[in-house]
């Protein structure tokens, strides 16, 4: 590629066979280098191999005063450095020294510090939705833990390496004139990746789930454009205002555009607030997109954005700042606009094309409710079960029986009051393989199917068999064992306690025909001529009282009374029931 230099000073070349952008910043050196690889470019079945091959890259740079980082993201990997030029040097061709050569015997150790680093990580409000959306591939692997990481060896992230983190399918970004001497990115010959096509696991849309946030999250994908990015902040400025200004509901009211792909860019609108307030912060956020939808939105408003969009362009030196931006549109594909063609699509969007935006956003949502449904506001329940099940032999769990597996031979059913779920072995994206037997299994649309053979009637290794013959070999990770104390048991997690022996019915019997006699019996036969004894014997003789005496006398008959027919009825139903 010949060396060009574009209208804001942004210079394109190639170093080592990789595209370069170079652009002048004042103070120490920044690069970036950047691979078209990412989560999404995964299986769930080999989800983690990126990241781990990100780690394995940076494991010989320790911690010091050379600010460095890598990050792997839906659509890319990023590996950044800021220090003098010797420093960058280093950096880069340490980078592209251990992608050439995989330091492999760091593999398990890099797999726990990654287990260990998702374990203290916190997740956005908005985790959930690629889950819903995408299923279990594409983009909704990000809403997934990465469940690869026990399946993959040595080969498998060397092959990983060797085909996506090549020269076609890297760009590289430097805050400088020129670049800086002693670089050897040598990297091994490949080509370069479009960004993996989304998948849907949704019906249609708009569409509702229930989740765990505090508030209330909507997602929509729409196609990129600088009119949908000025209707994420007038969303947001509208949400602020009516949301947290004007009703009180939330203390965080935010819209948010960000690209997905060349084509396509996610909007997302968020809300919190009190479990108290919940249902009202559903009314007026359900009423903040009606009224966008019918097109009432203030020119002040659209204004308003666009200023603050024209003033991100009024600083000093401009191009170094928009190399990282520039860099990630060369690598998905996507046209860079010169700054003066931005500023004329910023000048040139109108509150119409805001509603368009709008009404767009709306028709492809995907809203998350804390507990309410939105049925009202024409959003359709996200399938929260499968349209049919297999046939096959019925299982029904230990602990209630109308809870039962299908195991079939094209997939496997878990039917339970008011849901079913199915996964079909052909289109399962995960089978976890455990050695106490259970098998769980993930569809493409996300759907789960777990088989315990603890937790329900007569699963046979026959049975299991058939499962492991059915599915894809590609989706199968052989899980490590559990301990006794993590396989689930009819009672509750862990193995249940042994019972107490029960008592047999015919020692029952005995016990309350003994009862029957000590108490009954013996309270009329005893207690009465005693007590009769005493009202005759009267005060004088300092006995009981003759009052005291008549009373207990009147409540001991009256308990042989009602006490010898209740034990004798009692009697003949244990004996009845054993």
């Amino acid at each position: 590629m010949d060396t060009t230099t574009d209208a804001d000073g942004i210079t394109t070349t190639t170093v080592d066979g990789i595209r370069t952008l170079l652009a002048p910043r004042s103070g120490l050196l920044t690069a970036g280098l950047l691979f078209r690889v990412g989560r999404a470019d995964e299986t769930l079945a080999t989800s983690g191999i990126t990241h781990l091959v990100e780690h394995l890259a940076l494991h010989r740079h320790g911690p010091g005063d050379l600010h460095h980082n890598g990050a792997t993201a839906a659509a890319y990997t990023h590996f950044q450095v800021t220090g003098t030029g010797a420093d960058v040097v280093a950096y880069l061709n340490g980078v592209c020294a251990a992608l050439r050569d995989l330091p492999t015997d760091r593999l398990e150790t890099e797999k726990e510090i990654l287990r260990t680093e998702a374990a203290g990580q916190g997740r956005g409000p908005a985790h959930a939705a690629t889950l819903w959306r995408y299923g279990s591939r594409s983009y909704g692997l990000t809403g997934y833990a990465e469940t690869g990481l026990y399946r993959l060896t040595a080969d498998d992230v060397r092959a990983w390496a060797q085909t996506r983190f090549t020269a076609e399918n890297a760009v590289l970004w430097i805050t400088g004139d020129t670049v800086p001497e002693g670089l050897d990115l040598t990297l091994p010959s490949g080509a370069w990746h479009p960004a993996p096509a989304a998948t849907s696991a949704l019906p249609a849309t708009p569409a509702y789930f229930t989740g765990n946030e505090r508030g209330v999250v909507l997602t929509a994908v729409v196609p990129r454009s600088t009119e949908a990015g000025l209707f994420a902040e007038v969303l947001g400025k509208e949400l602020f205002r009516e949301l947290r200004r004007n009703g009180g509901h939330s203390s965080t009211a935010t819209g948010d555009y960000a690209p997905r792909d060349a084509h396509c860019a996610t909007v997302t609108a968020y809300a919190d607030a009190l479990p108290q307030k919940q249902d009202a912060l559903v009314g007026a956020f359900v009423d903040v997109f009606a009224k966008l939808r019918a097109g009432r939105i203030g020119q002040a408003d659209l204004d308003a954005v666009r200023a603050s969009a024209l003033a991100r362009f009024d600083t000093p030196e401009l191009a170094g700042r928009l190399l990282p931006g520039h860099a990630v549109n060369l690598l998905l594909g996507h046209r860079n606009l010169t700054v003066a063609e931005a500023k004329a699509e910023i000048g040139a969007v109108t509150v119409a094309d805001l509603h368009r935006v709008a009404r767009a956003v709306w028709d492809d949502a995907l809203v998350q409710v804390p507990g309410r449904g939105v049925d009202r506001a024409g959003l359709a329940a996200a399938p929260t079960d499968s349209p049919e099940i297999v046939g096959g032999r019925c299982h029904p769990a230990v602990a209630d029986p109308e809870v039962f597996l299908r195991l079939a031979d094209d997939g496997v059913s878990r039917v339970s009051p008011g849901q079913r779920v199915t996964v079909r072995y052909a289109e399962c994206s995960l089978m976890q393989v455990y050695p106490d037997g259970a098998r769980h299994l993930v569809g493409h649309d996300g759907f789960t199917v777990t088989v315990e053979p603890t937790l329900y009637h007569r699963i046979t290794p026959a049975e299991l068999a058939v499962i492991d013959a059915a599915v894809p070999p590609s989706a199968v990770v052989a899980m490590p064992p559990r301990h006794p104390s993590r396989i689930p048991q009819p009672g509750g997690p862990g193995p249940a306690p042994a019972p107490a022996p029960a008592p047999a019915p015919a020692e029952r019997s005995v016990w309350f025909t003994a009862l029957l006699w000590v108490l009954g019996v013996p309270g009329l036969l005893i207690g009465g001529p005693v007590l009769l004894l005493a009202l005759a014997l009267g005060d004088a003789h300092d006995r009981i009282p003759q009052g005291t005496a008549q009373e207990l006398l009147t409540w001991m008959i009256l308990a042989g009374v009602f006490l010898i027919p209740w034990g004798v009825c009692l009697d003949r139903r244990i004996k009845g029931k054993n």
